[in-house]
Order: structure tokens, then C-alpha cells, then sequence
């Protein structure tokens, strides 16, 4: 398919899943071709086996002859995708473990929907309320019914569709958040309480209900709707969080510092305290995440009203995830929980192997539960010790890093929330990558349970000022700007480099922490060889990537740089921006740390090395920018002897 032909096909999954070229639906064929279509759409371009696609269809009793079936399916769903090609198709493409579908993310609902959220949220924290307005609306009329609708009852589907109604929840609840600050009170009063009566245990929706009808001049309602939900958590034997006890004071007292936060579910710093001054274990406050502990909270209620709750928590490491289920195992231990700990992200020694796996002690302690009753005993559970509970108590289970646990592992965890029965237990998984195949079959099983699925998102700047109250009062608004480049907002690298003396944080003299630089290092060394090349040449050119000329300088053509690319953006390396406003097209550049450390690698000589192949380049190079040629000239050093521009009288042209 050309690139004409592309623009003109769109992928549909906010609903049943549609093929359209032209706005017209394409015959995709018999309803196994659609199941195989949905799950190669879920796996985003990555590779999908022959033996997956295999359970897809047929579960547990394939038929003879099942991979031939399955290979003219492809081969059927290729005609109608891909019916101009010539050759191998580039959209449905034969892979050494299997197939994959590599589309574009803007042909693609799902991705549009997300794409449109992230500029929201965007858009809202830079106060430009008519755009978010705009691009929530947007988003929300790309939904035509459930998502991935008509393969709802297989496996694969049910992870997918509930991380997507968990998106397609908080774009409902941003819209209203907007429509309040707009002015627009009657319809964000109608969206809250639409919101309110469908998830009656989320505080976000009832703190924007709240707002609303304050906004609105009822007052008794807003303060009724407050000891509502305040009654349904106390059935439960739980407390609204601080911040809503705060807003419901600040509609008590007409307070509108309070009222008027646009973020209200965000997490608020500790009391302010001398610089350095340590919040128990850590250095400082937990910001940011007031949204997910709310989340997370609602799990722990209806396990002490007796359900069983589960919930998987995604983030990149670093982005907070062990810290937030930390603060969650303190306030359900002071809520009467027994808590068991299950640290999984690492492989036993050779001592530990003929000792039980946290994860067989977990699902030992929770089946012992209904045969017996024990000493209840709070803690973390650790290589062979079982604690025993008492049966009257809820129990919460934690188990950090999960996809990364040794895969014997993976399938006793499974077990764990496969076998759990409805009562007081709540199940709250950590993971870096809710896609990758390693704890596929753990995410499943949480999945058909209804878990609750929350991303970590960055920390925004002003998240970063309340992260720095208390530690040094020095920094402003733009210093907090400056560290949310640096760090991306990443709570971990903000956190190291606020360990450094100021001079060293942001601008000329700014360093990279050495807890960071021993991160970026080990995640380099562990990069095919390709990459590592790609990412020294983009370094040595700057923050953004030029698509085009590296693929020049490579010799690679550019749909192999791409899948270099993204792995580099898999390692943490490299990020993706959508629209960069006055950037290169391709919308990726470096984590400013990142760039710097591999900077640092390069020999004095292998830079000049660099630096003179592109000024070979961009001599040649019609769109060449003055400064940007001078740049790599200067810094090609001796080697830019070599080069024929030097030599030339036009030199002097570039940039003209």
C-alpha cells in the first residue's frame, strides 16, 4: 500500500471493530479474521505468534490443522488491507515469531483517542481550556459504543478494553473539570452527576460534583452529596481522603483558594520543614498521585465490605509506583488490614530455590484462610516464612515489579488471582509494561476480575514546586520548569537532581546525578549495537532527532531506523512528542540526562568523527541552517580538513 492508499484506511476498535477505506467499511470476511485482526491492533506493531493467535481463536481445542488455518487468514485479511502491494506486505507483515500489523498510530482509534487525551491534559495544565475543550470532545465522539465490542468474551480482549474504559472515564471527567472552569456550569453539574451515579466509590467524580454545584450556587447540595459519599465509605470502614475533607471545609467557609484548584485530586505536600528534613524513609513528600490513591482506595473499601479488589498499577521505573503502594500499605494497616508484601521483580539466588516463592506463600496463606483461622500478623511476607491471618480481617497483597518477575513465577501469580474467592482481599499488582508478554497471563486473570488499571503519568512543574516545598525554598516556578525538561518529570530523576547543589541542577553547569548516569548506563550496554550507533550520531546533533539525515548518515533506510528507534524509546532513552510546535516532524528527541550521558561515552576523537559525517551532510543539503552547520564544523576539529567543504571557496554559502 502507498502512502495515499494508507491515509485513506482507518482502524476502528472504540466499538466494534471496522476496517474503513474511504469512510467505507471493508468486508473483513468471517468473524475469525476479525478476532485475529483485533489482536494484532492490541499488540501496537509488536509481534504476535502463530501459537497466540492459535489460543485466540479456538482457546484450548484447536482443530487439526490450525496453523494452516490460521496462515490463510493473514493471507485473506492481507488481500483486503493491503490489495495494491507488490511483493511482501508492509502493513500485515510475516515475522520470525509470528505477525505483525504496522500501522500508523493516527490511523488507528484507540491511539487517537489516547494522543487526544495526552494534548488535554496538556492543554489544561497550560490553561488553554478552549483547546482541551476542543480536543475532549474530539475524543470522546470517536466512541461508538464498548470498546473492542464484538470479541468482548476473549481473553485477550478483556485487559485492553479495561484500560481503555479507565481512559475513557477520566476524559469524561476532564470534560467536566473544564466546563466548570469555563463557566459552564449546568452541563459540568449534568456531566458530574452523570459520573457521580456511575462510579459511586471514585472521589474525583464526587469532588467534581461537589465543585459544580458550589459553582453553581448549592451549597446544601454540594455539602449533601459530601455526607453521602462519606456514609458509603463508612459501610465500608473508610474515610474520605484529606483533600475532600479540605473541600468540603472550603464550601463550609466560602473558601475559593480551595474551590478554584484546578487539580484537586492532586496530592498535597507535608507540612513545610527545614531543607534536607526527611519524611520517614523518604526525602520527599509523595505528590501528584492523589488520583490513584483514590483509585486504590475504592479497592481497599469493597474489600472491607467484603469483595475481593484487585488493581494493576504501570509505570516506567522511577515513576513512583513502589512509593504509591507503600503510602497505600500504611493506610490500610491503620485500617485494620493484614498486609502481605510480595517483592517478585528478581530471580531467586541458588540458595533461595528449594524455598517457596512469595507468590506460592500468598496463595498458600490466602486458600489457608477458609480452612482455618491463625494469629493475625501484618507484614511483609518474605523466603520461607508464611504468616498466618485471622479470618475477620481483610488482607491486602502486594506484589511489586510483577512483569518482571522469574516466569515460574508469572504463572503461580496467575494462579493467586485465578483462585481467589469473593471476600476481603484486595490484590494490588506493580508493572513497567502492561503489554509485555511476560505477565500476559497475570494481567489477564486481574483483568477478568474488573482490576482497576492506573498509569503513572510525569509529574507536571507545578507538581515539582510541591514536591520541592519543605526541601528548598529557593526554587521557583521556572526552576521547576527547567527540572521538568531535565528530568521529564520522572519522580525519581527530579528527585536526584534536587539532591545537588542548585548550580548543578539546570543550565551551563548543570551534572548528571550518579544514580541517574548508573541507570542510563546499564541501559545502554544492554542495546543491539545499531542502536547504540543511532544514538551516538543523534546525540552529537542535539535534542531532537533528524529522521531524515540520520537515515542518510546511516545508510539505513527509514522504516529499519524506525524499529531502532523505538527501542531506544523502550529503554527510556529517547521520547516521542506529538505536534512539537516548530520541531523536526518526527516528534522525537533525547531525555536531556540521557543525551548527555551518551555524550560522555564518546571518545574526544569518535565526536569529531561524528561531527565531520555531518558536515559532509549538511553541505550537501539544500534546508542546511547556518549555525547548525558551523556548529558540527567547528566541533569536527581536525577532521573537518578532510572534508571537501572546507576546501571550498561556497562554504560560506550554507544557511544563505
Amino acid at each position: 500500500m502507498n502512502p495515499t492508499d494508507e491515509a485513506l484506511v482507518e482502524f476502528r476498535a472504540l466499538g466494534p471493530v471496522q476496517v474503513l477505506r474511504g469512510g467505507s467499511p471493508l468486508d473483513l470476511g468471517p468473524p475469525q479474521r476479525k478476532v485475529l485482526l483485533a489482536r494484532l491492533l492490541i499488540a501496537e506493531g509488536r509481534s504476535v505468534t502463530t501459537s497466540e493467535l492459535i489460543t485466540c481463536l479456538w482457546r484450548d481445542e484447536p482443530p487439526p490443522g490450525a496453523v494452516s488455518s490460521v496462515r490463510a487468514h493473514i493471507s485473506r485479511l492481507r488481500s483486503v488491507l493491503d490489495p495494491t502491494r507488490k511483493g511482501p506486505s508492509s502493513i500485515l507483515v510475516a515475522e520470525a515469531s509470528g505477525y505483525a500489523l504496522k500501522v500508523r498510530r493516527e490511523v488507528r482509534d484507540t491511539t487517537v483517542f489516547e494522543d487526544a487525551l495526552d494534548r488535554a491534559r496538556t492543554a489544561v495544565g497550560q490553561g488553554l481550556l478552549t483547546q482541551a475543550h476542543h480536543l475532549l470532545v474530539e475524543a470522546l465522539d470517536l466512541w461508538r459504543g464498548e470498546a473492542f465490542q464484538d470479541v468482548a468474551d476473549h481473553d485477550f480482549a478483556v485487559r485492553a478494553r479495561s484500560r481503555l474504559d479507565a481512559l475513557l472515564q477520566e476524559a469524561r471527567e476532564l470534560l467536566a473539570s473544564v466546563l466548570l472552569r469555563q463557566g459552564d456550569v449546568t452541563r459540568a453539574i449534568s456531566a458530574a452527576e452523570v459520573l457521580a451515579t456511575s462510579t459511586p466509590l471514585r472521589e474525583a467524580s464526587w469532588a467534581l460534583l461537589m465543585r459544580a454545584l458550589y459553582a453553581g450556587g448549592r451549597q446544601t447540595e454540594a455539602l449533601h452529596h459530601y455526607e453521602r459519599f462519606r456514609s458509603t465509605l463508612a459501610e465500608q470502614g473508610l474515610e474520605p481522603s484529606p483533600w475532600l475533607k479540605r473541600l468540603q471545609t472550603g464550601i463550609l467557609r466560602h473558601d475559593a483558594a480551595v474551590l478554584n484548584d484546578a487539580t484537586p485530586l492532586r496530592s498535597r505536600p507535608a507540612s513545610s520543614g527545614s531543607p534536607g528534613q526527611r519524611r520517614g524513609k523518604y526525602l520527599f513528600p509523595l505528590v501528584g498521585r492523589g488520583e490513584e490513591m483514590s483509585h486504590l482506595s475504592a479497592v481497599l473499601s469493597r474489600a472491607a465490605a467484603g469483595h475481593a479488589g484487585s488493581a494493576v498499577v504501570v509505570g516506567e521505573p522511577g515513576m513512583g509506583k513502589s512509593r504509591l503502594v507503600q503510602e497505600l500499605a500504611a493506610r490500610a494497616a491503620s485500617a485494620g488490614f493484614t498486609v502481605l508484601h510480595a517483592q517478585v521483580g528478581r530471580a531467586p539466588s541458588h540458595v533461595e530455590r528449594s524455598l517457596p516463592s512469595p507468590a506460592t506463600q500468598l496463595l498458600h496463606v490466602l486458600r489457608r484462610r477458609g480452612q482455618r483461622r491463625g494469629t493475625a500478623e501484618a507484614g511483609r511476607v518474605s523466603t520461607g516464612r508464611s504468616p498466618q491471618i485471622a479470618d475477620d480481617r481483610p488482607v491486602l497483597c502486594l506484589v511489586d515489579d510483577a512483569d518482571a518477575a522469574p516466569a515460574e513465577y508469572q504463572s503461580q501469580l496467575a494462579q493467586l488471582v485465578d483462585s481467589l474467592p469473593d471476600g476481603p482481599t484486595a490484590v494490588i499488582c506493580t508493572v513497567r509494561d502492561a503489554h509485555g508478554a511476560a505477565s500476559n497471563r497475570l494481567l489477564t486473570a486481574l483483568a477478568k476480575r474488573e482490576a482497576t488499571w492506573l498509569t503513572l503519568e510525569p509529574l507536571t512543574p507545578s507538581e515539582i514546586v510541591d514536591m520541592v516545598t519543605g526541601y528548598d525554598q529557593h526554587v521557583t516556578p521556572l526552576d521547576a520548569a527547567a527540572l521538568h525538561h531535565r528530568s521529564g518529570g520522572v519522580p525519581f530523576v527530579v528527585g536526584e537532581l534536587l539532591k545537588l547543589p542548585a548550580e548543578r541542577r539546570t543550565g551551563p553547569g548543570a551534572q548528571v546525578p550518579t544514580a541517574v548516569r548508573s541507570s542510563v548506563l546499564n541501559r545502554l550496554a544492554g542495546l543491539p549495537t545499531p542502536v547504540g550507533d543511532l544514538l551516538a550520531y543523534a546525540a552529537v546533533d542535539g535534542e531532537w532527532l533528524d529522521m531524515g539525515l540520520l537515515a542518510d548518515l546511516l545508510a539505513t533506510p527509514l522504516r529499519e531506523l524506525l524499529p531502532l528507534v523505538d527501542t531506544a524509546v523502550a529503554a527510556r532513552l529517547l521520547t516521542w512528542e506529538a505536534d512539537p510546535d516548530g520541531r523536526p516532524s518526527s516528534g522525537y528527541r533525547f531525555r536531556e540526562c540521557s543525551r548527555e550521558v551518551v555524550l560522555s561515552t564518546l571518545a574526544p576523537s569518535r565526536r569529531q568523527f561524528l561531527h565531520a559525517a555531518f558536515v559532509e551532510h549538511l553541505y550537501a543539503s539544500d534546508d542546511a541552517g547556518r549555525e547548525r552547520f558551523a556548529r558540527h564544523l567547528r566541533a569536527a576539529g581536525a577532521l573537518a580538513a578532510e572534508t571537501r567543504t572546507t576546501l571550498s571557496p561556497d562554504a560560506g554559502r550554507m544557511g544563505s
